[in-house]
């Protein structure tokens, strides 16, 4: 009986550990919230990050940024919610630091109120403060819509939202972009955007079982993920596939593939949304990054 009981002692103490762990608050660098957003610079940032792809039901008639379609995963199917300024069905009632909270930390408003990594907040976290001020400027600025967010499809566990600890204490760490010394400004540009505001890792880097991104094989395409199956977007991948610079460019905002195809799908959105308004320095640099010289 006693060894029994030292057993129970020690699987118990090991399990509060892990809990402890898994539990525990997965926080970023503090960011200036005394800054004062620019709504303009913040309504290209929406364009980086194609929101209204994700945040409008255009197919049912919702207006922009209302609330979007469903995101169907393995773990259930996610609705991106109103991103207005409606006080009541959207973010209105937020201040800036709730806002900076769910994109650097992947936390809402309320206790242990984690968001799904449905939402990119693991790219969105590597945006500056200034950015993070621009963007919630610029959704300040939209008309607000009294839309209800349709509450996400999700069985249990993974409806238990304080689990959701545990994936970012396994799967994330919240941080600041760092650019690379020996590297181009239009390379680090590049890679900014990729791994950043327009998350193209998110979804063309493969996940595993748990969801979260493999970083040993990023940008190797994904299969089951928030946006399906995705190919890979490596230099080799694209340069097998006919690629240079020139030709990403022109894929990026007509649509046109170097064996005369039309991308479509969500990736036609990905175009139509956003990467066809992107700045030509943008579209230079993700080129750049992308196909540079190692």
């Amino acid at each position: 009986m006693r060894i029994w009981l030292i057993a129970i002692g020690i699987l118990a103490v090991i399990g509060l550990g892990l809990a402890l762990y898994f539990l525990k608050p997965v926080n970023g660098p503090a960011r200036d919230l005394t800054l004062v957003g620019d709504a303009t610079r913040g309504a290209y940032l929406l364009v980086l990050g194609d929101c209204v792809a994700c945040h409008t039901d255009a197919k049912a008639g919702k207006a922009p940024f209302s609330g979007g379609p469903a995101l169907r995963t393995p773990f259930g199917s996610f609705f991106a919610p109103n991103i207005t300024p409606d006080p009541d069905h959207g973010i209105g009632g937020w201040t800036l630091a709730d806002f900076s909270r769910a994109l650097s930390d992947g936390e809402g408003p309320g206790f242990m109120n984690h968001l799904y990594p449905a939402f990119p907040y693991d790219s969105y976290t590597l945006m500056s403060d200034e950015e993070i001020a621009d963007l919630y400027a610029a959704l300040m600025a939209l008309e607000p819509i009294a839309e209800p967010s349709i509450a996400h499809e999700v069985g249990f566990p993974f409806n238990v939202r304080p689990i959701l600890a545990g994936w970012k204490n396994l799967f994330f760490t919240p941080k600041r972009f760092a650019p690379d010394p020996a590297r181009s400004k239009l390379w680090n540009r590049g890679k900014y955007l990729v791994e950043g505001p327009a998350h193209c890792v998110s979804c063309h880097t493969p996940r595993n079982a748990l969801g979260g991104p493999d970083t040993s094989h990023p940008l190797a395409g994904s299969s089951g993920g928030p946006a399906g199956n995705v190919p890979g977007i490596t230099s080799e991948r694209l340069v097998a596939e006919g690629y240079d610079k020139a030709m990403l460019i022109e894929a990026l905002t007509t649509g046109f593939t170097p064996g005369f195809d039309i991308l479509g799908g969500a990736m036609g959105e990905v175009i139509e949304n956003s990467t066809a308004k992107w700045t030509d320095e943008d579209l230079q640099a993700v080129a750049e990054y992308l196909l540079g010289e190692e």
